[in-house]
């Protein structure tokens, strides 16, 4: 006897194994080559942004490097050539129109005693006096149109420059008048009001307020802040090495 015919049961069995795992062959392989498409085209985006930042920022740098060993830096990625006039009548020059540098402003707030008084009557008489509220200024600096050719030293080679000041001073002290009143005033009753006490106080208030700034040292804060603004000048020449005293 011949074997008898499979099912026909057991040939869709077959083949529906056999199917399957021709699925489970193709799927994985699917899924690499589109998880692989997906990790390249990121890798190409953070290269090109990593590129414009990079670029980004080496321009904020050349842009901002203007003096010392940034603008050295600057100029070897550039290209450029740093060239400035280094003579010493064309720095003081420089520094001269400067002029009148005013470096600080000393304000004070205080209450001034004005009076005058009889020496035979007391005030209730023939005595007047005023108390003045007060606010003023006091302005310092250097006035650089006296720095001559002398104070300035410079080594061409080393791209070195020293600088001597002149001295600091105290250029005005003025009242505030839109803060400066009279707070009281009593006049004796034998006596007319004395229409220059209120000026000789304000006088009075301004000898005060600039005591008080040459106490509180406005003239060597006048020099330390000139200091560091022509320090400041110097290195935008480009000047490498600064000494300003």
């Amino acid at each position: 006897m011949g074997a008898p015919a499979l099912p026909s049961v057991q040939r869709s069995d077959i083949s529906t194994v056999r199917w399957s795992r021709s699925c489970e062959r193709l799927l994985p392989f699917m899924t690499t080559q589109y998880t692989s498409g997906r990790s390249s085209s990121g890798s190409l985006f953070a290269i090109v942004l990593s590129i414009l930042l990079g670029a980004s920022a080496v321009v904020v740098f050349v842009r901002q490097a203007t003096s010392g060993t940034p603008a050295r830096l600057s100029n070897l990625i550039t290209g450029r050539s740093t060239t400035f006039d280094a003579s010493v009548p064309s720095v003081v020059q420089k520094i001269q129109r400067l002029s009148r540098l005013e470096t600080v402003v000393y304000s004070l707030d205080t209450v001034v005693e004005g009076a005058h008084s009889s020496p035979v009557l007391p005030d209730l008489l023939a005595g007047d006096r005023l108390l003045l509220v007060v606010h003023g200024q006091s302005v310092a600096g250097i006035d650089l149109s006296k720095l001559r050719g002398e104070d300035v030293h410079i080594d061409s080679a080393t791209h070195v420059i020293r600088v001597t000041l002149p001295p600091s001073q105290l250029f005005t002290t003025s009242l505030d008048n839109q803060h400066t009143r009279v707070y009281a005033r009593s006049t004796g009753l034998l006596v007319p009001v004395d229409q220059n006490l209120e000026s000789e106080t304000r006088a009075k208030a301004e000898d005060q307020l600039q005591k008080a700034a040459l106490e509180d040292g406005i003239l060597d804060v006048a020099r330390k802040n000139a200091r560091a603004t022509i320090s400041t000048l110097l290195y935008g020449l480009g000047f490498q090495q600064v000494d300003v005293t």
